[in-house]
């Protein structure tokens, strides 16, 4: 087990993923920084930022979570939140608001936030070319309720953060995501760790080498 320390500035940051040792929690590397051509370059081999705050802690966890747009579970409130006209879903817009309300949104059992502000103009900035994503969910008074953000490259996506200001906000939003990827033929979601909250929406475990054969084949 090795972890890496990345000075300021080098590229490329990461060696071949094949070659890198995770410790127990997935940590590869610390520091380097969280320019665009650095989170791409992370993201096309199995890597993603934990912290905006230097030195950034980089991970690739040896479990991965990840969600078939498929195997989305729909629960019986959420369908008839789908239906009821209360609020809707679209795509690919206010890409930074939904960055910080993820930023500021208070989590149980944490104090703080691990996006900064230069975390939010870099994805943007990957977003504005056509690298990012972001599903929204508005009420009634066009009033931004929840949403949650990512990365895509080819046909990888990978989930980042989400919030929700009212109860299931969120999940909306990531349910009409799926269904979106589904047309489109996108096979799966990196949602990065296991979590209980993501096993009821429907993910599962893979392996790190199931997860690199899996991103090796989506962005080809």
């Amino acid at each position: 087990m090795r972890v890496l320390w990345i000075p300021p500035g080098k590229r490329p940051l990461f060696p071949e993923p094949e070659s890198l040792e995770p410790d127990e929690h997935g940590l590869v590397a610390l520091g380097g920084d969280i320019a665009p051509d650095a989170l791409v370059e992370a993201y096309s081999k199995g890597i993603f930022p934990w912290d905006g705050n230097f030195p950034h802690p980089w991970f690739s966890p040896q479990n991965r979570a990840i969600l078939e747009p498929s195997q989305f579970h729909v629960s019986h409130s959420l369908r008839k939140l789908a239906v009821s006209g209360k609020y809707r879903v679209e795509f690919d817009v206010m890409f930074p608001q939904v960055m910080r309300r993820c930023m500021l949104i208070p989590r149980r059992g944490q104090s703080g936030t691990w996006i900064s502000e230069e975390m939010v103009q870099s994805y943007t900035t990957l977003f504005n070319a056509g690298l990012g994503f972001c599903a929204i969910t508005l009420d009634q008074n066009d009033r931004l309720v929840g949403g949650l953000y990512g990365v895509k490259l080819g046909r990888a996506y990978f989930g980042e953060s989400m919030f929700s200001a009212e109860r299931d906000a969120s999940k909306l939003a990531l349910m009409k995501l799926c269904q979106k990827l589904l047309r489109e033929g996108v096979e799966w979601i990196d949602c990065q760790q296991d979590t209980a909250h993501l096993r009821s929406l429907g993910s599962r475990i893979v392996s790190r080498p199931q997860f690199l054969k899996l991103l090796q084949e989506a962005v080809r």
